[in-house]
């Protein structure tokens, strides 16, 4: 649609609010105050730390034991209170820094108030005020526009709809939708809790929406445990209190002392700190984390999607050069190039490159078209009835192939080509719904751009890593070409013109299995790529900064925005590189390769406990007799082969690359370690009643062989050992022995080294079973460690 073009007095004639009427607004509570989906406050953070269905049945069993039996065998109730306040701590410490960040990340409305632009928060704009809107804004509340210089409105966010919408003076428009071309002015009249996508947070608020492998697979395996718990408790109190006859302390002793160690109760709590604990040093570097599991994602991205301009390329355009066409006249040239830059009402880079190197001419408008990522041009009509057009050489005059010929030329060497366009007299006027008519070209304007410092040095980490990288740009194919050519991207040499990119997914997913470098890519074609990525089972990561990226990083696994870039793009990106810093990508993969890994190896341990405890219990039930271990046995060894070492290597340095298929291969450890682990404590256990020893020196064998055994599975999950993770696996054995040989610690824990008969079966039965553990990892690791596909590299 064409638009008439008011002069800039028009707009300026718009007041707004006056300082008084805001006064008044705030004084009434007329204020934006919307609920903030990413944002925990202390009490919600306490709640989700405290309030679990395990901790409610762990708390439930050590007010019993605390009840029944001495207080050593409650100590496992401190250690979950003690773990649920680390946790709330960091976590807090973690969203406390969020939203620090936050407040530099987030949109800046611009309200017109006494007559005068004013850059606010958007918890600052009342009731009634008028909002300037170019493109690239999101809208954060909902109001009626009362200005339009070519609006047209993204709602696809809100309904769905794919194609922008124009908007005139008086239409309804939303909050969550964003502006892709023109400019004008909105009255705000629903705000807060009021506004259409406030509503929507309230009811879908979800402080983590991030897919999460890891969290899904500890959601899982734990689903998996809880059916056991119900079930064996109840035969397990039986088989001690009717079957074995022992006192109803003595049973209820028993079988807390199974159920509790059944319970992951610490991983869940172990990986919130791990993200959390990652979340505040990327908050160092100034990247904001908009969704935890975002730290985790990145690390298991086989696919960087990235723009060219403001990701490969450094901020900032410049006028290189102007080479004029046919017989037109320089100075015409270089007025026209002036007064369209000028007729735009919101300029985007290029057109503001333009607009500082050539002077309004002040021709008077008529009509205008803003430029769009969809059609790649803008036009103005000037009071003498001439039309100009600048865009996309392809785009404006496609059949002229003399002069694609030379902006070829010129894109070939990475600099952006535009073409200057005047349209013949007597073509239709322009409009944005209309192809162009008949134009006759002017110039080819040559605006130069920059790689970034660092942009070949990130990509060649994510080439070594096994991570396909493919550059999606709207600008020329020879342009993007020669950028990712500079930036090291194989196959730039063969850059894809994806106005021929076929519509169907399949199709699209078999170009992008042979082609990284695209150009001419509209809003929708981005999309369409990452959908196309995501039917091949890719994991992709989009990076950009301008609005025509918003729908593909809103689509991607993990969206990753410039904190330069369009309050659009900012809003739906789970990362913001605040200081627009793509070289801090591999120390973001980096912190999500820690998380993963780390909690893979805390996973072992945790989840071979829980299946020892079953078999034990298992097998206290078959053979009727007492349990091996009293609950400080547990807790002690629990402690110092878990939650000990589990804490320092969840957050220990580690740049291992990550594996897909957690789940199945923390299984095809913990399922062989646990029985290991189960058989020899128990063997030692039935060694020891069969040669009549005392319930008190049975037990303590048992705890002595589970010790040394859950120490060798400490140590395989730790692998590959350096000093640190080596020195932890000693410090753990060397605190267990002090426990033997300190009679106060002894007396504690009721440990002892008993006979040394029995005491040589139990640490040799201990080391047969340490054996057992290594050569079954060793066994299982090769069909463990396998990938379930390879990894596919960039083909050049």
């Amino acid at each position: 649609m064409s638009h008439k073009h008011p002069r800039s007095a028009d707009l300026d004639s718009f007041a707004g609010l006056t300082r008084a009427e805001v006064e008044h607004r705030i004084a009434s509570g007329q204020i934006n105050d919307a609920p903030d989906a990413n944002s925990r406050s202390l009490s919600s953070i306490v709640t989700a730390n405290t309030l679990t269905w395990f901790n409610f049945l762990i708390g439930s069993m050590w007010i019993v034991m605390l009840i029944v039996a001495p207080w050593q065998d409650s100590l496992f109730g401190f250690v979950i209170v003690a773990n649920t306040l680390i946790g709330t701590i960091q976590e807090y410490r973690a969203a406390r820094a969020l939203e620090r960040l936050a407040v530099i990340g987030e949109a800046k409305p611009v309200v017109r108030r006494d007559g005068s632009d004013q850059e606010i928060t958007p918890r600052e704009i009342v009731l009634g005020d008028l909002i300037v809107l170019g493109t690239g804004n999101q809208l954060v509340v909902d109001g009626e526009i009362e200005k339009s210089q070519g609006l047209e409105i993204d709602e696809s966010l809100l309904t769905g709809e794919a194609d922008p919408v124009d908007k005139q003076v008086g239409d309804w428009v939303m909050s969550g939708s964003f502006v892709v071309a023109g400019a004008g002015y909105m009255r705000a009249t629903k705000i807060g809790r009021d506004s259409f996508a406030a509503g929507l947070t309230e009811v879908a608020t979800q402080f983590q929406t991030t897919k999460s492998e890891l969290r899904d697979s500890i959601n899982k395996f734990i689903k998996y445990v809880s059916y056991f718990l119900l079930p064996v408790g109840i035969t397990l109190f039986l088989s001690q209190y009717i079957e074995a006859q022992l006192p109803l302390p003595e049973a209820i002793r028993g079988t807390i002392a199974g159920i509790v160690t059944m319970v992951p109760e610490g991983l869940v709590l172990l990986t919130s700190i791990s993200m959390a604990v990652s979340v505040v040093e990327l908050a160092r570097r100034r990247v904001l984390v908009q969704d935890l599991p975002a730290v985790e994602v990145l690390a298991r991205v086989d696919t960087v999607c990235v723009d060219k301009t403001g990701t490969l390329t450094a901020p900032g355009m410049q006028v290189y050069n102007v080479i004029p066409l046919g017989t037109s006249d320089l100075a015409v040239i270089e007025a026209a190039l002036g007064a369209v830059a000028a007729s735009q009402p919101n300029a985007n880079p290029t057109m503001a490159a333009i607009k500082a190197r050539y002077s309004d001419p002040d021709w008077e408008v008529s009509y205008s078209v803003p430029f769009s990522s969809s059609r790649k041009w803008s036009s103005a009509t000037f009071s003498d009835q001439v039309s100009w057009v600048l865009g996309a050489p392809e785009m404006v005059a496609p059949n002229n192939s003399q002069m694609l010929e030379r902006a070829s030329s010129s894109a070939a060497s990475g600099a952006r080509v535009l073409v200057l366009a005047k349209l013949v007299e007597g073509s239709a006027k322009m409009s944005s719904e209309e192809k162009l008519g008949e134009v006759e070209c002017a110039a080819l304007v040559v605006i130069s751009e920059t790689l970034r410092a660092d942009a070949a040095e990130t990509v060649a980490y994510f080439l070594s890593q096994g991570v396909n990288v493919k550059v999606i740009s709207g600008d020329n194919p020879q342009t993007v070409g020669a950028i990712a050519r500079q930036a090291g991207v194989p196959g730039a040499d063969h850059p894809y013109d994806a106005r021929y990119l076929p519509e169907n997914t399949n199709e699209v997913a078999e170009v992008l299995a042979t082609t990284h470098v695209f150009g001419r890519v509209t809003p929708s074609q981005k999309q369409d790529i990452i959908e196309a990525l995501h039917a091949r089972g890719k994991t992709v990561a989009m990076t950009g900064d301008g609005v025509n990226d918003v729908l593909a990083i809103k689509n991607a696994d993990l969206g990753i925005a410039m904190g330069s870039g369009s309050d659009a793009t900012r809003a739906v990106a789970q990362l913001v590189l605040l200081d627009d810093q793509w070289e801090m990508m591999p120390d973001v993969v980096a912190q999500g390769r820690k998380v993963l890994v780390n909690i893979e190896r805390v996973a072992n341990v945790f989840l071979t406990k829980s299946f020892y405890a079953m078999i034990v219990s298992s097998a206290t039930v078959i053979f009727v007799v007492a349990f091996p271990f009293l609950p400080r046995h547990l807790t002690l060894v629990s402690a110092l082969t878990i939650g000990i070492p589990g804490f320092f290597l969840a957050l220990m340095p580690n740049v291992e690359r990550f594996r897909p298929g957690f789940f199945r291969r923390v299984l095809s450890f913990a399922i062989p370690a646990g029985v290991i682990a189960a058989v020899a404590s128990f063997t030692s256990y039935g060694v020891a009643l069969y040669f009549d020893e005392p319930l008190f020196n049975a037990q303590s064998g048992a705890t002595i062989t589970l010790f040394i055994v859950t120490l060798a599975v400490l140590a395989e999950s730790a692998r590959p050992l350096n000093v640190i993770r080596l020195t932890l696996v000693g410090l753990m054995g060397a605190m267990f022995i002090a426990v033997l040989y300190i009679p106060w610690l002894s007396n504690i824990f009721a440990l002892s080294l008993g006979p040394e008969r029995y005491s040589l079966i139990s640490i040799g039965v201990g080391l047969a079973g340490a054996l057992a553990v290594v050569i079954a990892t060793r066994v299982t690791n090769r069909w463990r460690l396998a990938p379930k596909e390879p990894v596919e590299m960039n083909a050049p």
